[in-house]
């Protein structure tokens, strides 16, 4: 019975994941593995990565799945995961160039190929379903790399990133069971789960931060789970506002680049470690600087306005879900 693998699989993510957290915490102070939040008064330091919890309670999740189903899909899932993982780890210990991710992130994609853990067809609303063999195995080699620094580009202050993988992975879970693809629904409980279980240490203000391994990690899965169930189109519209982000930073800065390589920022700190939005030209375009449009914000409410989107996106994303299964 399908309860049993599922209550398993999301009891483990969660329990690792929100136990060794603190744990993870304190040993990173201890070792001095922490950055500046520079939001934040006091000099105050943060200890990053969190991506090491987050990886330990998706794996031991996915591979007790794994074990219960030996499906070839949830296998593909954890190994995409697990690569784009030990990238982000990379980047986390040594800040390597701005082409570095998405070059990396492609090997992420190689699993899914090899176990041929996909199905080649697009389905959309209305028009029912596009059948593109050749040009799909290119698609998926795209499609991680930029799911992966999608995900990893609007994790820009307290809580936004494990708050909204949160959110846009409801979707994904719900498509997946109503179009009764179980194995790779109950796999995607993980990704829900250990955003939920990290979020409480990442919330505003932040114990942790997840580091490029926990959002490539984040992001990489969430594509692998959107490829392998073949819901692709429900995935996009999750994510709009991640996607928006990412168009509107590459748009303005008009290269790959590394966000902390940025000379100009999007938004300005006030004394009162409010944030408002950047009124230089040459600063670049980015989400968290259209919220800040109608003035300055704190960081729990930027964060609540971003949710708040994701939430819409999120509604959108099951509408299309059920126009698909209507037109098919």
């Amino acid at each position: 019975m399908s309860f049993v693998p599922a209550i398993t699989v999301s009891a483990i993510a969660f329990v690792v994941t929100y136990f060794l957290t603190p744990v993870l915490i304190k040993y990173l102070n201890q070792r001095g593995m922490v950055v500046k939040d520079y939001h934040k008064p006091n000099n105050q330091q943060v200890p990053r990565p969190g991506g090491l919890s987050i990886i330990a309670g998706i794996v031991a999740a996915e591979v007790a799945l794994f074990a219960f189903t030996m499906s070839s899909g949830v296998l593909a899932i954890l190994l995409c995961t697990v690569i784009a993982f030990f990238v982000g780890y990379v980047d986390d210990k040594k800040t390597m160039g701005g082409y570095f991710k998405p070059v990396a992130l492609v090997g992420a994609a190689i699993p899914i190929i090899l176990l041929n853990a996909y199905d080649f067809h697009l389905d959309f609303p209305f028009f029912g379903s596009a059948k593109i063999p050749i040009l799909y195995i290119a698609l998926i080699l795209v499609a991680i790399p930029i799911m992966g620094n999608t995900i990893n580009s609007i994790d820009v202050l307290n809580g936004i990133v494990s708050g909204f993988i949160a959110i846009a992975s409801v979707p994904l879970i719900i498509t997946l069971f109503l179009q009764n693809k179980v194995d790779i629904a109950i796999a995607a409980l993980p990704l829900l789960l250990s955003a939920i279980a990290f979020y409480k240490y990442h919330k505003y203000p932040s114990r942790i931060f997840p580091g490029d391994s926990g959002t490539l990690a984040w992001g990489a899965m969430y594509g692998a789970i959107a490829i392998v169930g073949g819901v692709e189109v429900v995935a996009t519209i999750a994510l709009l506002p991640a996607v928006i982000n990412s168009f509107l930073f590459l748009a303005s800065v008009k290269k790959i680049v590394e966000h902390r390589a940025i000379k100009e920022r999007p938004t300005v700190l006030l004394d009162d470690y409010r944030l408002k939005a950047s009124t230089e030209s040459s600063a670049p375009v980015t989400l968290l600087r259209l919220v800040l449009a109608n003035g300055p914000m704190r960081e729990d409410e930027i964060a609540r306005s971003i949710f708040k989107l994701g939430v819409f996106s999120a509604g959108m994303a099951i509408l299309t879900a059920v126009l698909i299964g209507v037109s098919i």
